[in-house]
């Protein structure tokens, strides 16, 4: 009985998906999207259109490989068209990248008659998804990488300006990027550096400004932590 289950409703000879197969598809696609959507956003920030990307993109895929007759190598082929309208959206995390592969490989398991492990891979995925999120894998020191943008006057050689103020406040940095601004009367300086005590972040600022007379200072967490 089980091995039924996990068998593909489609096999060797089928050339024509009749209606019922091709709507039975769509839905379990549509609840494996659902479940990545749930797993997606449990205690994590997220949008709504994110949300519904995850729900429908199973749906999708599926759809494109069942009309390539489950050939992968078109369907991915054809699928890949579809990153031509990337330019048009914001760069995503990791976590984002990550959750629409998985309602990629969701949308292909169904698309290839799958069912059952189109459910069962999404069921997996979502339980590891929240397991992630309660013990807080990879966030013990993700905090203390930071990513300091600070301006500075033209006049001001901001070579080794900031040097004793990063030895004592922080235990690595690289500056990354330097840009000028204002018609050339701002430089603005971007470094990646590690933290030692995130509760003296603001002690940090302070002396900073005392540095740069007073102009715009901004640290983030940076989203991939990356040894330096």
């Amino acid at each position: 009985m089980t091995s039924t289950i996990f068998n593909s409703i489609f096999d060797a000879t089928t050339t024509v998906i009749s209606v019922p197969n091709f709507l039975l598809c769509m839905g379990i696609s549509l609840v494996a999207g659902i479940i990545l959507a749930l797993g997606y956003i449990f205690r994590s920030r997220y949008t709504k259109s994110f949300v519904v990307t995850l729900a429908l993109l199973p749906v999708v895929v599926c759809v494109v490989i069942m009309m390539v007759n489950g050939n992968i190598g078109a369907g991915v082929a054809v699928a890949g068209a579809f990153s031509l309208v990337r330019f048009r959206s914001a760069p995503g995390t990791a976590k984002d990248i990550t959750m629409l592969f998985l309602a990629m490989g969701a949308g292909l398991l169904t698309g290839m008659g799958y069912l059952a492990y189109a459910v069962l891979f999404a069921v997996v995925m979502c339980i590891l998804t929240i397991v992630c999120n309660l013990i807080g894998l990879g966030s013990g020191h993700s905090g203390k990488y930071k990513t300091l943008r600070i301006s500075v006057p033209e006049d001001l050689d901001y070579s080794g300006m900031f040097e004793d103020l990063f030895s004592e406040y922080t235990t690595q940095h690289e500056l990354i990027k330097v840009k000028t601004t204002d018609m050339g009367s701002t430089f603005k300086l971007t470094y990646n550096m590690r933290i030692k005590d995130s509760t003296k972040e603001k002690e940090f600022i302070d002396k900073l400004r005392c540095r740069n007379g007073n102009l715009e200072i901004a640290i983030s967490n940076q989203e991939t932590a990356s040894a330096l």
